[in-house]
């Protein structure tokens, strides 16, 4: 399903947790997002990585909010007295990144909470997959809202596209770093989930979500001459990732054990 774009008409307050301080917003639909800002210190790579892996975890029937773009107006910072916000406002003119806001929604605590195996395993295979460095007991980017876990926050995500060059050699590597995943105790069907969720991801639904993604995000330099042409290395390395076999699921059953 393509993703809604929207206008944000109210800057409500900032959430300021890690270097991008998002914010919560109100749009003209009258709904609540939360808002992933632009001109933030990370970019706009990690927009990209936000809708790309937000979407393939919706594919994956993983629970994860409403994303939607988000059209925002410079001038809203008019009414914000702090500068810093001003000025995050100011910078991000256009369009960004919003999640759906969880109201009273609660920080998953690993001690409190046990998803089953099933669930466990498929966000580990998940994360595995998209190298996903921020779901870790120190900060799990998990929320319990109406009694379900929440999958949010992938702005971390496929961090190889940091100074990318385009080369999509390294997808078939494995994520060392899943050993340390909040839910990698629990995950004890990782090759029934590798089997079951890479079945899923078939070429043309991989496209179909990189094809969402705004060319104004899409800021490769010398190494992509179009959008066109950066898309379409963010879908061969994806695609690439699922080439058999699975060095990252392996490395996760692994570090499991």
């Amino acid at each position: 399903m393509p993703l809604r774009t929207i206008t944000a008409t109210r800057y409500v307050t900032p959430l300021r947790e890690g270097g991008s301080m998002p914010a919560v917003i109100e749009a003209d639909d009258l709904g609540m997002y939360v808002l992933k800002f632009r001109g933030a210190g990370q970019g706009p790579r990690a927009l990209v990585a936000e809708l790309i892996s937000g979407e393939i975890a919706r594919a994956l029937q993983l629970p994860v909010p409403e994303i939607v773009l988000v059209d925002l107006d410079a001038d809203l910072a008019r009414t914000e007295g702090d500068p810093e916000i001003q000025d995050l406002i100011k910078a991000s003119a256009g369009l960004n990144l919003a999640l759906d806001y969880l109201p009273g929604a609660a920080n998953f605590d690993a001690l409190a909470e046990q998803p089953s195996a099933q669930l466990a395993s498929e966000i580990v295979w998940f994360d595995a997959y998209i190298s996903n460095v921020d779901r870790t007991v120190r900060n799990p980017n998990l929320l319990i809202w109406h009694r379900q876990l929440w999958l949010i926050d992938h702005g971390a995500s496929l961090y190889f596209h940091h100074g990318w060059d385009g080369d999509t050699a390294g997808a078939g590597k494995a994520f060392p770093l899943i050993k340390d995943h909040v839910l990698l105790p629990l995950a004890d069907d990782i090759a029934g989930a590798d089997a079951r969720l890479s079945a899923r991801l078939s070429p043309e639904l991989l496209a179909g979500i990189v094809a969402q993604v705004p060319d104004a995000w899409l800021q490769g330099g010398d190494a992509f001459a179009t959008p066109e042409q950066q898309r379409a290395a963010y879908t061969h390395y994806l695609q690439q990732r699922l080439a058999l076999p699975h060095a990252f699921a392996q490395e996760a059953q692994r570090a499991r054990v």
